[in-house]
């Protein structure tokens, strides 16, 4: 979805004029967000903005706050599905990154505090594991865990 298309639908659920209001802009400024952009202009809408920093800078720090923003977090798709990877592997080692991530977490609570070195290694961890899932079910999606190739009959 594009930049624009999204901020028409924003401005069926959210008044322009309190967006206008709210941010000190023009309500005119505020429904120009919601119009396609030529592609050599200078401006655009916030959005579009945003989206383009991210694609200048590629750092990833930019989508996770503007994903907090929200109250959520960011994924990174992953770079490489798991191409004809074979189900139960995939499966085990999902299953073992989420051992691990517990593992990561009772070790450091077993003492009944987790500092702040602990809780970074920790979110980490966690990042890992979403994106070692998110990869899985892409994979998923696009039909990487289909049925086996059909053994030749036995002569």
């Amino acid at each position: 979805m594009q930049a624009h298309e999204v901020m028409k639908e924003v401005l069926k659920q959210t008044s322009a004029k309190r967006i206008a209001a709210d941010m000190n802009l023009s309500l005119s400024l505020v429904y120009k967000w919601a119009e396609p952009v030529d592609p050599g202009a200078a401006s655009g809408s916030p959005l579009e903005r945003v989206g383009q920093l991210q694609r200048i800078t590629g750092d990833p720090r930019i989508a996770q706050w503007v994903c907090e923003q929200g109250d959520g977090f960011y994924i990174r798709n992953p770079q490489e599905l798991a191409g004809s990877a074979r189900l139960i592997p995939a499966t085990n080692g999902i299953v073992q990154e989420f051992a691990d991530m517990l593992a990561t977490i009772a070790t450091a609570s077993a003492d009944s505090n987790i500092t702040k070195d602990e809780a970074k290694h920790i979110r980490r961890r966690w990042e890992e594991l979403k994106g070692v899932t998110e990869a899985f079910v892409r994979a998923a999606e696009t039909g990487n865990y289909g049925n086996p190739p059909a053994t030749p009959p036995a002569r």
